[in-house]
């Protein structure tokens, strides 16, 4: 879809992105604090931040409980949701664009004029207990976190994280909810039918009543390598891994399409060299490996289920085709098809007006820089093969690493897998 971007900075300090999309039926926000985990004033109540955001759209000003405020939110089909990570909490609205005011004015209500109470916190500590208990059925989430832990990362794991829920109080939710959801904290990306509307969106954004306060830092971890990280469970019947390759630094745009790149030579599909070759010998069902960018890191993560009498074959198998790849073994043909898969998908990334939101938001939100759309197939055209072997020396240089599992298997075989890992 075609649209322009036009970034902004209101007088009270937030600062955002207005995204017009001519024509667009349909209007998407993202308001953004840096209010994740990693600002949670202390680990003894590190969930705070997530109790903060289920309690969003509770009580608030004008409305006395949730399913009032939901009824008046969705009577139109408009939709909302929330997310908390390590470093964001980030409140998401879609609605028809007949209605965008009407539900710009109530996401200003959700999140200037809560009115915590203790008997909504009550209901969503339980709430938020019932999620993290559901995920430690997802083998995926309980090593990432582990595997951020290995590398040095100072985060907490499911188990701990659950720990934690008891520990909160209807004082630290309005001890963080004032200390994090600030003016000057706040960044915003609102894309629709922007024309004509603008001075009107920022009005209504500069009325919200928020304090100045101030924008944070993201916090900047001493990374290291660490010993592979068995975690057993009785019932799994395969292994599921994850492992990381780190470089302490941030990644350009034109490096990050670059990796991007080598990942799908590597693992995009069933032509690559490892998941292809993978499939091809019947050694695993799926896998795959991606780049993770932040502010100060950036990480190579590689991760499936496999098993167990496959496991050492597809390990050597990795660590083979990645021997390659550093002996810059990649044939021009192989290069030039995943940069054609690059355009390809390109093409199909914009086509609904939250996709565009979206693709905007990955970097704005964490690296507060503007990646404009529009300027990525030069970028994909001028990636270069040299440049991305280099990269991936680097990611396998650094020194910075971590392997994790979760299996029924002997931490022996686990650490006989990560010999494997040396490349």
């Amino acid at each position: 879809m075609k649209h322009s971007v036009e970034e902004i900075t209101l007088k009270n300090g937030a600062r955002g992105l207005l995204i017009d999309i001519p024509g667009a039926s349909v209007m998407s926000t993202r308001v953004q604090f840096r209010a994740g985990m990693q600002y949670a004033k202390n680990h003894d109540v590190y969930e705070i931040p997530h109790v903060v955001e289920h309690l969003a759209f509770g009580a608030n000003a004008r409305f006395k409980d949730e399913q009032a405020f939901e009824a008046e939110f969705t009577k139109n089909g408009a939709y909302h949701n929330a997310w908390t990570s390590d470093i964001s909490v980030c409140y998401e609205t879609e609605c028809a664009d007949f209605e965008w005011d009407r539900i710009m004015d109530l996401q200003q209500l959700s999140i200037c004029e809560p009115r915590f109470n203790e008997e909504e916190l009550k209901s969503e500590k339980a709430n938020v207990r019932s999620e993290l208990t559901g995920y430690m059925n997802d083998y995926y989430r309980l090593l990432w976190p582990r595997v951020q832990q290995i590398v040095g990362e100072n985060v907490l794991d499911l188990s701990e994280r659950l720990k934690t829920i008891s520990n909160i109080e209807l004082k630290d939710i309005r001890e963080h909810y004032r200390r994090t959801h600030t003016a000057k904290n706040m960044m915003f990306i609102i894309a629709g039918k922007i024309h004509g509307r603008k001075h009107k969106i920022i009005h209504e954004l500069e009325s919200w009543n928020l304090k100045e306060g101030e924008r944070f830092e993201i916090p900047i971890a001493d990374l290291h390598s660490g010993e592979a990280v068995s975690i057993r469970r009785k019932d799994a019947s395969n292994i599921t891994f994850g492992f990381s390759l780190v470089t302490p630094r941030h990644l350009l745009p034109e490096e990050e399409f670059a990796m991007n790149c080598l990942n799908h030579i590597l693992n995009g599909t069933m032509n690559s060299k490892i998941f292809g070759a993978a499939r091809k010998r019947g050694l695993v069902y799926g896998m795959g490996s991606s780049i993770a960018n932040n502010a100060h890191n950036a990480y190579w993560d590689f991760d499936g289920e496999v098993n167990v009498e496959n496991a050492d074959e597809l390990f050597r198998l990795i660590q083979g085709e990645m021997m390659k790849t550093l002996n810059g073994e990649i044939s021009e043909a192989d290069f030039e098809a995943a940069k054609s898969y690059a355009l390809g998908r390109f093409q199909m990334g914009a086509q609904t007006v939250g996709q565009i939101a979206d693709y905007y938001a990955e970097n704005y939100f964490t690296n507060e820089t503007v990646e404009r759309y529009d300027d990525m197939p030069e970028m994909i055209r001028r990636i270069d093969r040299n440049k991305m072997i280099e990269l991936a020396r680097e990611f396998a240089g650094s020194g910075i690493k971590a392997f994790a599992t979760v299996s029924s298997v002997e931490k022996a075989i686990i650490s006989e897998l990560e010999t494997h890992l040396n490349f």
